[in-house]
């Protein structure tokens, strides 16, 4: 289980507040709410949020999912009858109790809590794997990405192929520097490791390394993290790099950045 202070560190963004919610061993659910309105993101678990929003009396407004895995909807059903929230998730996926099927290209309106998000479709974790994608007002810049980028990282390919994860990657990346990401686990620390044995003279990911250390130490999360920190960082967003591109070749890739991503994609997994 995550520690208790990651309850208390919030991000707010103008009258918006962004409240990370562990869960399980490393999960993060994200809860937004402005007022008493409320929606939540990827609630694996009901218990850790019931609390929250009855003490104050939240009004459930609604319930995003981004993919099917348990500790992303194991709540979902109780939180949704509870509260009669709608349920937002990939209709490609059988997610018992979402009522708003999508399947990317939507953009959904949340008006309780004052954000529209864009609905992309980022298959490659999973087959109907779905991103959040903050539109405009006070979630500009926020992205709710669940499995497909981690700090550092991107979740493994359970479902899809390194081509679409690639695409995927390629897609979040193109979104400005400034974009914050909201990821569903606390996998920062454990990724560094593998980004410094890629890159071992790279001086972003060593001074990462230690910053993520003392957050570790302060029990704070090291999520949201911004795109530009990821570019500089992240190996997977970085496999047209030559450090990166010469590690996954003396592997045995070819040198265009798809099998480069591919080939560290697979030596991660060994690890």
């Amino acid at each position: 289980m995550l520690s208790e202070p990651g309850l208390t560190l919030r991000t707010m963004r103008e009258n918006l507040e962004i409240q990370p919610v562990p869960a399980f061993r490393d999960n993060y659910i994200w809860l937004l709410r402005r007022g008493l309105h409320a929606v939540v993101v990827d609630p694996g678990d009901a218990l850790p949020l019931l609390p929250l929003i009855d003490s104050i009396g939240l009004k459930l407004e609604a319930i995003l999912v981004t993919h099917h895995h348990a500790d992303h909807v194991g709540g979902v059903v109780q939180l949704a009858t509870r509260y009669g929230a709608p349920v937002y998730g990939p209709a490609a996926e059988s997610i018992t109790g979402v009522s708003a099927p999508l399947s990317g290209g939507e953009t959904i309106s949340l008006p309780g809590i004052g954000a529209a998000f864009e609905v992309w479709s980022v298959p490659g974790h999973t087959r109907g794997h779905l991103a959040f994608v903050g539109r405009d007002g006070d979630v500009a810049g926020v992205v709710f990405c669940g499995d497909t980028l981690f700090g550092a990282g991107c979740g493994r390919l359970f479902e899809g192929t390194p081509e679409q994860m690639f695409d995927a990657l390629s897609r979040l990346a193109a979104l400005p520097d400034a974009t914050q990401f909201y990821c569903a686990h606390e996998y920062t620390a454990a990724n560094l490791r593998f980004a410094h044995l890629i890159e071992p003279d790279n001086v972003d990911i060593m001074r990462r390394i230690k910053d993520v250390a003392v957050q570790g130490a302060l029990g704070r999360p090291t999520v949201p993290f911004s795109l530009a920190e990821e570019k500089a960082t992240n190996p997977f967003l970085r496999s047209h790099q030559p450090a990166v591109r010469d590690a996954a070749v003396a592997r045995g890739a070819a040198p265009d950045p798809g099998s480069v991503f591919a080939e560290i994609r697979a030596w991660r997994n060994q690890l």
